[in-house]
């Protein structure tokens, strides 16, 4: 392909984007997308998620409109908010999906707010958790949404407390917030939520390495998961290592 074909696509590539970003936020009227995130139409809440983690300055101040909109118009009835952490290969996706499964069983509506994490070098990010939830992100009673961590520290996307707080208006009861899972660095969350969960996997790490990096001392709950087949014993010494060293920690803040 010649140079002038390949800048001539380029161009043209360029163009749509423009016009795509273009009457995206000409086309969105913030009351009455309100109106029918407030309804429960899971294809505005998308929409007004993919609004409030736009890092263009121009889409701030429509985004604050939609958020005041959003308040004014919600029931305010009470929810739970969850934080799942936990290392990659820990398994929070597949917890994720078997809690959320169970929570609609007892007739609740979950939104899960998965933070998958970004490239240093492009910014991009895989979301692939979505596809690890496969049952759960097509249930009726579901709202399954990834986004990319950014530069955001802490576990969270820079958005996600506005995309908490459009989850609950729209009807969500339960919303279960899954971080990044790079480590030790992840406490924003618990900021976030009024349950903040550690899953671990049964062996990988001491209790005094836990204490020294500071998560666990944060978590209310601590799961040692993935215990099945032949790693049920190994699971359950270290369910007994943590619970032993849980009272060595001191107690987190608001008990």
């Amino acid at each position: 392909m010649s140079s002038q074909k390949v800048s001539s696509k380029n161009k043209a590539v360029d163009a749509a984007r423009k016009k795509i970003q273009s009457n995206r936020t000409e086309d969105f009227n913030a009351s009455e997308i309100a109106a029918a995130i407030v309804e429960g139409k899971r294809e505005e809440l998308a929409k007004a998620i993919t609004l409030i983690e736009s890092e263009k300055p121009s889409d701030r101040p429509l985004a604050q409109e939609l958020l005041k909109a959003v308040k004014d118009l919600s029931s305010g009835k009470e929810t739970l908010r969850i934080g799942i952490t936990g290392i990659p290969g820990v398994g929070k996706s597949t917890f994720i999906e078997r809690l959320g499964l169970d929570m609609i069983n007892d007739g609740d509506r979950v939104a899960v707010l998965a933070i998958d994490p970004s490239s240093k070098k492009t910014g991009g990010s895989i979301l692939g958790d979505k596809t690890r939830m496969d049952e759960l992100a097509v249930h009726n009673a579901a709202f399954v949404r990834p986004s990319p961590a950014a530069a955001a520290l802490g576990g969270v996307a820079r958005a996600t407390m506005e995309a908490i707080i459009l989850c609950e208006a729209a009807g969500y009861n339960k919303i279960i917030i899954e971080t990044v899972g790079v480590g030790q660095s992840e406490t924003s969350v618990r900021e976030m939520v009024d349950v903040f969960t550690l899953l671990l996997i049964g062996g990988a790490g001491d209790e005094i390495q836990g204490i020294k990096r500071g998560i666990v001392e944060m978590a209310d709950l601590i799961v040692v998961h993935k215990a099945d087949g032949d790693r049920i014993d190994t699971c359950i010494k270290t369910a007994q290592s943590y619970s032993n060293s849980i009272h060595l920690s001191p107690i987190p803040d608001g008990g």
